[in-house]
């Protein structure tokens, strides 16, 4: 389809985690921008994270693909390709190229212009730049385009976090937000040192500490909270968007490799990421004023692997010390009077 001014309905197709759907945020936008009366439609692969697309201006509608789940049956995935026929979609944009059934359900769209993501290789570049390069082909420049995150929590998140704020007395005070959970055990740094760092910056600045993460992580926050001298607020369990609310009156995040990292880069908040197995240059906290620590002067790191062959088990995370993530923290929050 060669006559751009047609596009009229435009489906994004990306099954993938939080970072993932977030990184193409700058994505819709610049296909919004382009395209101001097309409808853009968002087929994700969870509930969760579709939720974080519930209040993007730019994202008419989004479509559930479960691929593990819901859509693993070949009748329920000829239902999904129906309701994709109706679509109508004049283009496609494809970032899950090596998936056969994402492939079935494009081919409900045909005829049809359809773009295809492809990985950078022997290169450096953040994954938000690479999803931007797909769109060359629509004369789309990445480097033209405002490459920042997006994400807007609602009204009701925002009112649960006033309350929050309201209930625990912290008008007036800065917060500093924890996240000490991954999605993988190899990208934690060890738990009992967010203890120690929340009584320091607790001492230092008289910052309020709260614990984010999912309610498989309780017991991290419970850790945590265990270990400190000082009070501690545990958030853990609570939505995206919540915690996308929270995170926007936050101070700093500090947190490992894990997709609430990504949110608050999208709400503009600062970020303090602790890095090991996996590299930062292409999945690291995007945009301004964030800091990443890693020990890449190891042999070993980064290995981009979850094998961890070291002697020292999780050795990367490890060499992490509270001190040099103390001493980061200092320099982003800024000195106050003792």
């Amino acid at each position: 389809m060669s006559d751009l001014q047609g596009v009229k309905n435009i489906l994004i197709i990306k099954p993938g985690a939080i970072g993932d759907v977030l990184h193409l945020t700058p994505v819709i936008r610049a296909l919004r921008e382009k395209f101001p009366e097309a409808r853009i439609t968002f087929m994700l692969g969870s509930r969760v994270t579709a939720s974080l697309l519930e209040n993007n201006l730019f994202v008419h509608e989004t479509i559930l693909f479960d691929k593990r789940g819901e859509h693993r049956s070949f009748s329920a995935l000829i239902t999904l390709w129906r309701r994709i026929r109706q679509g109508k979609y004049d283009l496609v944009v494809n970032f899950q190229r090596s998936n056969l059934k994402a492939w079935f359900l494009i081919s409900a769209a045909f005829p049809c212009r359809v773009l295809v993501y492809h990985k950078a290789r022997n290169r450096v570049v953040h994954a938000v730049v690479n999803h931007l390069e797909t769109l060359a082909p629509l004369g789309i420049d990445p480097a033209a385009v405002n490459q920042r995150l997006d994400f807007f929590p609602s009204q009701a998140d925002e009112a649960f976090v006033d309350t929050f704020i309201r209930s625990a007395s912290l008008e007036g005070i800065r917060i500093v937000a924890f996240n000490p959970g991954t999605n993988h055990l190899f990208k934690c740094w060890p738990v009992e040192r967010f203890a120690v760092l929340g009584d320091l910056l607790i001492e230092r600045f008289g910052v309020a500490v709260v614990l984010l993460g999912s309610h498989a992580e309780k017991h991290l926050a419970e850790t945590i909270m265990g270990g400190m001298h000082h009070r501690a607020h545990d958030l853990t369990g609570c939505s995206l968007g919540k915690s996308g609310a929270l995170l926007k009156r936050t101070e700093l995040l500090v947190t490992g490799d894990t997709g609430p990292m990504h949110i608050a880069s999208a709400v503009g908040t600062r970020v303090l990421a602790l890095f090991g197995p996996i590299s930062p240059q292409r999945s690291g906290p995007f945009g301004p004023g964030h800091r990443v620590i890693l020990h890449d002067e190891l042999d070993c790191c980064p290995c981009n692997s979850f094998d961890c062959r070291s002697s020292v088990f999780r050795r990367c995370m490890e060499e992490i010390t509270v001190e040099e993530v103390f001493a980061a923290a200092i320099e982003m929050c800024g000195s106050v009077a003792e």
